[in-house]
């Protein structure tokens, strides 16, 4: 008897590290490593980004994630607030102020305050939308193609703030 609730406690152990383990690597089979780099603002180590795909270098019109591994503290204010600066900073005339109010809403439903060693993952849909984990668990959906697309862009996009960081995680 002892030996069996032995072997069903190290079979519930395996279940439970598997699920925890499960995250984004589920909903993108095939995905390895593409490019990774450092975010830093005035000489601080913000966040260490990676990009993961089962395409190299990243295109567009294939699945992907982007993981940031936060080494600061900062709000999810801070966060919404940066996102969106530069959403419409890229995103120009062609966003309307309602469009950035419902990603706004949107934003601050699924982010989080972050700490150091937190990680943030999110995986890009073409012509769906994307979804969001946190530490592994899945946060939020958002079935949008151009709050992903303008999403994303912040790091992904030619006119990006940080060139040298776009081009380690794009893979060229």
């Amino acid at each position: 008897m002892a030996g069996t609730r032995r072997w069903l406690t190290l079979g519930l152990l395996l279940l439970l590290s598997l699920s925890a383990r499960a995250d984004w690597r589920a909903d993108l089979p095939g995905a390895r490593a593409v490019g990774q780099g450092e975010f830093t603002w005035f000489g601080l180590r913000v966040y260490s980004a990676q990009t993961w795909s089962a395409a190299a270098p990243l295109d567009w019109s294939q699945p992907f994630v982007l993981e940031l591994t936060y080494h600061r503290n900062l709000s999810r204010d801070t966060l919404v607030e940066a996102s969106l600066d530069e959403m419409r900073r890229l995103g120009g005339a062609g966003l309307t102020e309602a469009t950035l109010v419902r990603w706004e809403a949107g934003m601050r439903e699924g982010f989080v305050d972050v700490r150091p060693g937190m990680r943030i993952a999110g995986l890009y849909l073409p012509g769906q939308g994307c979804r969001f984990y946190i530490d592994g668990q899945l946060r939020r959906q958002v079935d949008d193609d151009a709050f992903a697309r303008a999403f994303f862009s912040i790091w992904l996009d030619p006119r990006s703030r940080d060139p040298q960081l776009r081009q380690r995680l794009v893979g060229r």
